[in-house]
């Protein structure tokens, strides 16, 4: 069996659990690890593997894991896709996520490689479940709750902002798909709170939510990568009422989405080219195995 030839962008909290996915998924190897600082100060875990600053510096790659901040992926999956390299990336700005589609799939298609975006767990594999419930009550209305749990999306947001030394962003369910953002930060000296928190709220990962700031000593004694989702949906299947579907789950963030990343990394080698969300993706495809066993032993 070829397997298939990964290679990790970005190496915090995300792609230290990809490494982790990989090592435990039978069809995958590590190419190697994309690091802004390359090789200074390896990890040990990454001491078997290749680790640079350039994907260029690695060899043949069928598939890149973008395990970077949001704000960064169209630039690096444009960038990897015009090299023939597969794209997998878990994009959260919900409202831009058919823009990115639209973008990626011009240049997957010219360049015969396949992106596959938004998939983390919420967009996501979340994305998935609420595809389904739609498809077998179409109509309804579908709540999604998050939380309460660290939002790795906001957190990241929050620490780029002039004046932002540490940061956790906390999602709160407050019911019918309502959430309530209770951020938590340590303020670099020479900036005043006010402003800071001011420019948080103002951010598109706030600017719509009840978002709440709280200045603290230290972020780390409050850090906790727990986190769930409840997703509700009370609908009609043909002409009857009242169908009631409830899914949850209470995760690790950045575990599953890894785990995520990877199985639909594996997806990319099945699909043609062009960019897909995760609900365009037939879901046997994110399994390894043999097909036909797969159906008997799942249908």
């Amino acid at each position: 069996m070829k397997k298939i030839r990964a290679a990790i962008v970005g190496y915090g909290n995300i792609g230290k659990y990809v490494l982790e996915a990989l090592q435990a998924a039978p069809d995958f190897e590590l190419a190697g690890v994309v690091r802004r600082n390359g090789a200074e100060n390896k990890p040990t875990e990454l001491n078997d593997y290749p680790v640079v600053k350039n994907i260029k510096e690695l060899q043949d790659i069928d598939v890149a894991i973008l395990c970077t901040p949001t704000r960064s992926v169209e630039k690096y999956a444009k960038e990897y896709l015009a090299m023939g390299i597969n794209t997998v990336d878990s994009f959260d700005i919900h409202t831009g996520i058919v823009d990115l589609r639209k973008e990626l799939s011009k240049v997957a298609q010219e360049n015969n490689a396949v992106a596959i975006i938004s998939a983390g767990w919420d967009p996501g594999s979340d994305s998935v479940v609420r595809t389904l419930l739609e498809a077998i009550a179409p109509k309804g209305i579908t709540y999604t709750n998050f939380g309460p749990g660290m939002s790795m999306g906001h957190t990241v947001a929050v620490k780029a902002i002039d004046g932002v030394k540490a940061a956790l962003s906390m999602t709160i369910p407050t019911g019918t798909g309502i959430h309530r953002r209770m951020v938590y930060i340590e303020l670099e000296e020479g900036y005043k709170f006010e402003d800071v928190a001011a420019a948080i709220k103002a951010d598109a990962y706030f600017v719509k939510d009840e978002t709440h700031v709280t200045q603290v000593p230290c972020v780390d004694d409050l850090l906790d990568m727990g986190h769930g989702v409840n997703l509700t949906r009370k609908g009609v299947s043909g002409k009857t009422q009242n169908q009631l579907f409830e899914f949850n789950m209470r995760i690790n963030n950045p575990a599953l989405t890894a785990q995520v990343l990877v199985c639909t990394a594996r997806a990319s080698m099945k699909q043609r080219p062009g960019c897909y969300t995760m609900i365009e993706v037939p879901v046997i495809d994110l399994l390894f195995g043999d097909r036909d066993e797969l159906i008997a032993h799942l249908v």
